[in-house]
């Protein structure tokens, strides 16, 4: 059954992908690889952006 989940537009900065892992090239000793993990900064994080009006007026 479909979650219902307020529609709220992607961040413009990130289209929504707020977390990417960026390899570096190296590896661990087990064999994986050294990962760097980025958040967006524009949103935090979250993928989403509020509207400005809502945000100035507080709601």
């Amino acid at each position: 059954m479909p979650s219902r989940t307020p529609n709220r537009p992607a961040c413009p900065s990130c289209d929504g992908f707020a977390i990417v892992a960026i390899t570096t090239g190296g590896r661990h000793r087990d064999g994986s690889r050294v990962l760097l993990r980025v958040v967006c900064h524009a949103c935090q994080g979250t993928g989403h952006t509020t509207r400005a009006a809502l945000a100035r007026a507080g709601r």
